[in-house]
């Protein structure tokens, strides 16, 4: 456990405010410890890698869970799905399975982030969706109890999966099942993915992946660039010139209160030249703070 933990370090966009509590698990089993023992109402903040999310400069105000490198079981079970704890990076598991013999994990290598996080947000990218592959989760609730849900469970749509009914559970680990496939071939297609994603998306600065989802039947990116917002600046943060989805970090000086402001100047220009509201696919919590203010 740390206190005031600078957040600017842990996402992708190397900008943000400080959590007040951060609490690095050693495994589920101690996840599941610590959350039975923590106050009913403390505000909970799960992180994996970082790629999707946004702390704002005052910060969070509650303990920020870190699931990444502790969380990370991976293994096939013998009847032949594949059982991977939250804390697992998506390109992980689409290797595993592809060195496997698996078909269709292959889509996973081009998301940035971990296994809870793509179940949070139904992640996918060419033509791949997460919960279609799913057929079990472990959740872990607020007093550290482990519960077993179904897909049925769930209200699973665009980038979005939620429980049905209300409650305090996060997700800690999934079953998925893959159809048989060809190892040399899962290996190719992962490899085409990556180059595609280089020549197109701007990876070697920081970024959060797509900031908004695509509205049905057009692409963010399409509207965003025919708006003439392609390179526009705010303090810093940048829509990138090479994907117009993204917004960059270029040098790493951008707080989030300018990373904010121009998505919501991207949103309020959408709406008003096309008549279309923009809604964002990244994640943002905690308090407002001063602009240039860095933790």
């Amino acid at each position: 456990m740390r206190s005031n933990e600078p957040m600017a370090g842990h996402v992708s966009w190397r900008a943000g405010g400080p959590a007040a509590r951060a609490f690095f698990p050693v495994d589920l089993d101690d996840l599941a410890t610590f959350l039975g023992g923590l106050r009913h109402d403390e505000p909970l903040l799960l992180v994996g890698l970082g790629s999707n999310l946004l702390v704002r400069d005052g910060g969070f105000d509650g303990t920020a869970i870190f699931t990444h490198g502790a969380l990370n079981t991976l293994r096939r079970e013998p009847d032949g799905s594949f059982y991977a704890e939250a804390g697992v990076a998506s390109p992980k598991l689409a290797r595993f399975v592809g060195r496997r013999g698996c078909a269709e994990a292959e889509f996973l290598a081009g998301i940035p982030g971990t296994v809870g996080g793509a179940l949070a947000m139904n992640a996918g990218c060419h033509g791949g969706e997460t919960w279609r592959y799913v057929e079990k989760v472990l959740m872990l609730n607020r007093q550290g109890e482990k519960r077993l849900r179904g897909p049925e469970d769930f209200a699973v749509g665009y980038r979005h999966a939620g429980l049905k009914s209300a409650t305090d559970e996060v997700f800690a680990a999934a079953w998925f099942r893959f159809p048989p496939g060809d190892a040399g071939a899962a290996q190719a297609r992962m490899k085409e993915l990556l180059e595609r994603r280089v020549a197109t998306q701007p990876l070697t600065l920081p970024n959060a992946g797509s900031v908004f989802r695509n509205p049905p039947g057009d692409h963010a990116a399409r509207l965003i660039e025919a708006a003439g917002l392609k390179g526009t600046q705010i303090d810093g943060a940048q829509v990138s010139e090479k994907h117009s989805n993204f917004i960059v970090n270029p040098d790493g000086a951008a707080s989030a209160s300018a990373i904010e402001m121009l998505i919501g100047r991207i949103q309020a220009e959408i709406r008003e030249k096309f008549g279309v509201s923009l809604a964002r696919e990244v994640r943002i919590v905690g308090v407002a703070g001063r602009g240039g203010e860095r933790s």
